[in-house]
């Protein structure tokens, strides 16, 4: 597959990445020449110094044989612009990252009159899995399947929760709840686990399930499951705009702390009935001042990632809140991860989730389609959602019986509306949805998940 990146900031470089192990033929295009040096220096790409807008910049990219071209420069308007020249000069498919609310409300239109496949919000992608976890503090993370019907969650073993030394077989005969222990984050680990895996206080734990036996599970361990009912966030960004929207609409309680006056002012323009404080949110007499030690949420969105890292443990340290952090900066992602401080959300990588799972799904090759794919367990596992179209050689066959690969689970079945954690004896069907997690990259069929 001939892929065209056309932008090579952060989202273009994770992209180009995470693309070049996806067997395709990579070709980056970005106006600043060291960009383009530092990138093709470290993975295979071919770099071209020019302005994706230009017909003859990608016709010397090669847009007439190409396959997708994605623009994800720092320039809404110019991305637009690249796939609408690429879409008019060939008949490849076409991905736009466009972040400005006023274009946000109208992606459909522009959409379908631009000839556009794809487009990615990546303010709008993080504040909704903000607003995931503030419905549900109880996680550090949170992924959805199935439209919502299934999630998975990531929480960590506290000594309150009595599972230390338990086996996950022993844990899941005495709760008694549906649910699939996925994937383990221990000090010296990162495993697919067992039934014989044990666990220890400090582990990671990622589950699958629905959200009412998720829910349960959590209640049954002692974790809260309800959501905040309010929040205090730091900084106003777009990010900021988005989840106020969204947490307004829960009727949880939203206040922002933002140093710039005309912004302020614009958000209290915007957000009728969220409370918009002028100041600096890193000032810890306003903070205090504002009730951060009484709020159950606080969400640090400044566009300092030092800030919102200082910020999130200076709130663990004064309240019993909900944290979360964003963090664009992803050089340091392993030491920021390492930090007790809640859940931090990184942006570009959810931005190059959304359009690696369009690469894999124009990959495949049967009757079924990658319709979400997620990075889990830092990076080194994925969790992909598969719709089942058509027959293939895993259709109808138990799944006891399938030489699965090895690190690798079948962690759901969605049929007909309703949700389960697949035991030996259940079989795949034609019109289920599949949710595999697993350290085996690179999946774009199901019929991957077999040993060949």
């Amino acid at each position: 597959m001939q892929i065209i990146i056309v932008g090579c900031g952060k989202v273009g470089r994770t992209l180009a990445e995470q693309l070049q192990e996806e067997e395709t033929d990579l070709t980056l295009i970005d106006t600043d020449a060291e960009k383009i040096n530092s990138i093709t220096e470290n993975i295979d790409a071919m770099g071209i110094v020019g302005n994706g807008a230009s017909i003859n910049t990608l016709m010397e990219a090669g847009i007439s044989t190409a396959d997708i071209l994605i623009a994800v420069t720092a320039s809404d308007e110019l991305n637009l612009l690249c796939c609408l020249v690429a879409s008019k000069t060939s008949t490849c498919h076409t991905i736009a990252r466009v972040r400005n609310p006023i274009y946000h409300q109208e992606i459909g239109f522009i959409k379908e009159r631009l000839g556009i496949s794809m487009i990615i919000n990546p303010e709008a992608a993080a504040a909704a899995e903000i607003y995931r976890l503030l419905r549900f503090p109880s996680a550090i993370k949170i992924d959805t399947f199935a439209r919502g019907r299934v999630e998975l969650l990531k929480f960590k073993v506290m000594p309150e929760f009595g599972l230390d030394g338990m086996s996950i077989f022993l844990i899941t005969e005495k709760l008694r709840c549906d649910v699939l222990f996925c994937a383990i984050e221990s000090k010296d680990r990162i495993s697919i686990p067992g039934g014989n895996h044990i666990l220890h206080n400090g582990d990671l734990v990622s589950i699958i399930a629905s959200p009412q036996n998720a829910a349960l599970f959590f209640k049954k361990i002692g974790l809260k499951t309800n959501q905040v009912k309010n929040t205090i966030i730091i900084g106003g960004g777009t990010i900021s705009y988005y989840l106020a929207k969204a947490l307004m609409a829960m009727k949880i309680g939203v206040k922002i702390l933002e140093k710039d006056k005309a912004r302020c002012e614009e958000l209290s323009d915007l957000l009728q009935g969220v409370t918009v404080i002028n100041g600096d949110g890193t000032d810890r007499r306003l903070l205090m001042g504002e009730g951060l030690s009484q709020a159950e949420s606080i969400v640090a969105l400044t566009n300092l990632d030092e800030e919102n890292i200082f910020l999130s443990l200076f709130a663990k340290t004064v309240s019993n809140a909900k944290v979360v952090a964003k963090v664009n900066r992803l050089s340091f992602d392993d030491i920021i991860d390492s930090l007790d401080i809640g859940s931090v959300i990184y942006p570009k990588y959810i931005t190059a989730d959304y359009i690696l799972q369009y690469v894999r799904a124009m990959q495949n090759t049967i009757g079924c389609n990658v319709e979400t794919l997620y990075h889990i367990l830092d990076n080194q596992a994925e969790a992909l959602e598969f719709n089942i179209n058509e027959n293939s050689p895993v259709v109808g066959v138990p799944l006891s019986q399938l030489h699965l690969k090895k690190n690798l689970l079948v962690g759901c079945l969605h049929r007909g509306g309703s949700v389960r954690v697949p035991r030996g004896q259940d079989t795949i069907q034609v019109g289920d949805t599949v949710i595999i997690v697993t350290t085996n990259k690179g999946l774009r069929d199901i019929r991957d998940i077999l040993e060949k």
